[in-house]
């Protein structure tokens, strides 16, 4: 299983409005195959800032089953109007 590991930053003021169409969002993600966990934390000395995690089974499954599905397409129509910038996202590996 590998984690992929996203910071989302928000436009200035749109914090609340990203946890309601997080919520709309997160159904996309759940749903797509591989994807055994989400959560999606919101920053505490940066409000805007928001750091998601999602484990997957395969990077295969997060970079071409979701990435290159209708649910992702409808995932970014909800949130991306909200994003201050591109997500900086990364996979790890398993646990030391």
């Amino acid at each position: 299983m590998i984690l992929e590991r996203a910071l989302i930053t928000v436009k200035p003021g749109q914090a609340e409005a990203f946890k309601t169409a997080f919520a709309k969002a997160r159904p996309f993600i759940e749903g797509s195959k591989g994807c055994r966990k989400v959560e999606m934390r919101p920053g505490i000395e940066h409000p805007e800032d928001f750091l998601l995690l999602v484990w997957w089974d395969t990077v295969e499954n997060h970079m071409v089953d979701f990435r290159e599905s209708p649910a992702f397409q409808e995932w970014r129509a909800i949130l991306g109007p909200l994003f201050a910038a591109p997500p900086a996202v990364v996979h790890h590996a398993e646990p030391l």
